[in-house]
């Protein structure tokens, strides 16, 4: 592959579409009620590369988990929108659906974020204690092990909601696309269907790690005692985050593969549950977004959105 092929892409599914992630670009394209495809790009560079501090290791996954969380709340935000303004409008023409979509995306964020740290952070400590451990190695192996039960059966019940099956197979389009693209085949259709949905650098896979280095890191603090131990295992999340993300990144380089390969191959395995294989219709939405993103042709008459 020629040197400008050899940068990193990520992406999100998203209702009924997909975001794509470039060093330089964010594009979304998202499939309406009527089937046309719908794209949005804006022009976006990382924090890591405006500010050379936050490009460091260990520093960076911290920082990038930050704006995953922002980039993916604005497309999930603005696919919403998509898919719901078409049937708003029938209903109520004078009716802006966007504004009411965007209230009700960022409070089921911020509900979400406290209702995540509740129950895969405290909930864990609090059902441990109950159990009246007291050896340090002991207590933080069931602590981790509530937090995987409890992440697992999270995964299970969300895979049994219809809406959340086809989200996971926007999730399949979007690893078949990046895997192409990261193997320097055309960005087709034909070009992206023989590959796997299933990808190392996944979101689903980050996850795993992130509980595995959270493990390994809190038995390295003890067994928390008082509230002030709680609190000190919170603030190492970033630092959890960070050495995670460089365990996935190892993933993807000669050097790292087989040292990551062990870490790695769970999060494969899960995404048995947090990808489907996707029709041609869901491939060609991702790929819309990655040539987009990748500021290349996109290849089908799309329905283009003034970037922000």
């Amino acid at each position: 592959m020629e040197s400008k092929e050899k940068i990193q892409v990520g992406g999100q599914a998203v209702i009924e579409g997909v975001m794509m992630r470039s060093p330089e670009y964010v594009s979304v394209a998202v499939r309406k009620p009527d089937g046309k495809i719908v794209l949005k790009r804006d022009p976006y560079i990382s924090w890591t590369k405006r500010f050379r501090v936050l490009g460091l290791p260990l520093v960076r996954g911290g920082v990038i988990l930050i704006e995953s969380l922002i980039l993916g709340i604005k497309a999930l935000n603005f696919s919403g929108d998509v898919a719901m303004a078409e049937a708003e409008n029938e209903k109520n023409p004078k009716k802006n659906p966007a504004k009411g979509s965007k209230l009700w995306t960022w409070g089921a964020v911020v509900l979400a974020l406290g209702l995540g740290i509740g129950v895969f952070f405290f909930l864990p400590l609090f059902l441990t204690e109950l159990t009246g451990v007291k050896g340090g190695v002991w207590f933080n192996l069931m602590d981790g092990g509530f937090r995987l039960v409890f992440f697992l059966a999270y995964l299970g019940l969300i895979s049994l909601w219809k809406e959340i099956r086809r989200v996971f197979e926007y999730h399949g389009a979007e690893h078949k696309s990046i895997f192409a693209f990261e193997d320097g085949r055309p960005l087709t259709l034909k070009g992206v269907e023989s590959y796997s949905k299933h990808h190392p650098r996944c979101g689903t896979s980050f996850l795993l790690v992130v509980m595995l280095v959270a493990l390994l890191v809190f038995m390295c603090l003890g067994k928390p005692q008082e509230l002030s131990d709680r609190l000190v295992r919170f603030f190492f999340i970033p630092i959890i985050g960070g050495i995670s993300y460089e365990i996935i990144r190892l993933s993807g380089t000669r050097f790292g593969k087989k040292f990551s390969k062990i870490l790695v191959a769970p999060g494969l395995w899960l995404q048995r549950i947090t990808t489907r294989e996707p029709d041609d219709r869901q491939l060609e939405v991702a790929l819309v977004a990655l040539n987009s993103a990748l500021d290349r042709e996109v290849g089908t008459e799309v329905e283009i959105f003034p970037h922000s």
